[in-house]
């Protein structure tokens, strides 16, 4: 089954046209590799953790200079020597080659190509398929596998958490050293299984650290190095008025829902319904669909001390709009609901739940079911 991501496709191609060089950033098993081949472009291709690929990039000034192709060079991160290469022929008049570049880590990619490629490049985030491009009947299954293709389009449940409890596996005994993290795979592992306790929740580094026996400053690098994986994502704290006990961590969230359910031991979607986990579940799968649809350019959580919250916070343009994720059959305005109206002066709020009905709260605050995520103007 081929699920066409026409958006990604015309935003890829739009770049091509407009930048010397296209990076494509998300994590491994993504589809970044075959959405390059669905562009219908005349490229050449090279897997720079193909060892025959690699000998052939050996001399790549000699290579390039013979070349009147689109490159693509997958799993760049592997050789970030070759970017200042690619400056140089992204200076060139006339430009005669334009790079499509892949990557499965950010912040070390980033770094680099922001200091040598600035303004030469235009980055593009993919991660797993998204409810617009499975269609909005599909959207349990879904939430249950996550969006990672071969997860997604498995034969059957069984399949699906099979191929994630083997990705899980291979991401954490080779794919992180490969990225040149050196993290024993059985330390990862109990990580990786204490976030399932802080998935929705502040991430507290220091209590984290004390149940694992590690120092807080290694339990905060080991986040960061699952967030520039892509595996997690840190929500940062919105701060709007100096004179509040406004909470100022991090929220954390395992990015795709079929890996949280694996940990959980969840294959089947009956199974999820009864899980106690099923909130913070829906939280996070909600949050990455709102996210995928609006950008992540300016998102925030925003919480107190005195126990007011707002699970999303997105800034358009000077306005705030807010979003708060609830799983169950017919929310209602809380009094968190109204504090945050007011305090942060949204210009609305939006509570998505996985109904079907949408209805409104107040002037200002509606309740909408995922499937109707198409209805939200910003």
């Amino acid at each position: 089954m081929l699920i066409q991501r026409t958006e990604l496709i015309s935003e890829i191609k739009k770049s091509i046209k407009n930048n010397p060089i296209t990076a494509i950033l998300g994590p491994r098993q993504c589809g970044k590799t075959t959405i390059t081949k669905h562009l219908n472009i005349k490229a050449e291709y090279f897997d720079l953790e193909n060892p025959v690929d690699e000998a052939k990039l050996a001399n790549p000034v000699l290579l390039f200079n013979n070349s009147d192709n689109i490159i693509i060079l997958d799993e760049i991160q592997r050789k970030p020597e070759l970017l200042p290469i690619l400056r140089v022929y992204a200076d060139k008049k006339p430009l005669k080659l334009r790079f499509i570049i892949l990557g499965s880590t950010s912040p070390e990619l980033i770094r680099k190509s922001s200091e040598t490629l600035a303004g030469r490049i235009h980055f593009i985030n993919m991660s797993g398929f998204s409810v617009q491009e499975i269609g909005f009947n599909k959207i349990n299954q879904l939430w249950l596998r996550g969006g990672f293709p071969k997860s997604l389009l498995a034969k059957n449940d069984e399949e699906s958490i099979t191929w994630r409890n083997d990705f899980i596996t291979t991401f954490m005994e080779k794919d992180i050293i490969q990225f040149g993290y050196g993290i024993p795979s059985t330390t990862l592992r109990r990580f990786w299984q204490m976030l399932i306790h802080y998935h929705g929740q502040i991430w507290n580094a220091s209590e984290i650290g004390n149940s694992m026996g590690l120092s807080h400053t290694t339990t905060r690098k080991y986040i960061d190095i699952l967030s520039g994986v892509y595996m997690v994502r840190q929500l940062q704290p919105y701060f709007n008025n100096p004179n509040k006990r406004l909470i100022k961590s991090p929220k954390i969230y395992l990015r795709d829902s079929g890996i949280f359910h694996s940990f959980l031991n969840v294959s089947k979607f009956t199974g999820l319904l009864n899980h106690p986990k099923l909130g913070s579940s829906w939280e996070g799968f909600a949050i990455e669909q709102v996210l995928k649809t609006f950008g992540e350019k300016e998102a925030y959580f925003w919480g107190t001390y005195a126990g007011a919250e707002l699970d999303l916070l997105l800034i358009k343009e000077n306005n705030r709009y807010g979003f708060e994720f609830k799983c169950n059959d017919a929310p209602k305005l809380t009094k968190s609901m109204q504090i945050a109206i007011n305090e942060l002066k949204l210009t609305k709020l939006w509570v998505i739940y996985p109904g079907n009905e949408q209805y409104s709260l107040t002037d200002n605050c509606e309740c909408i079911p995922l499937s109707h995520i198409n209805n939200i103007k910003l």
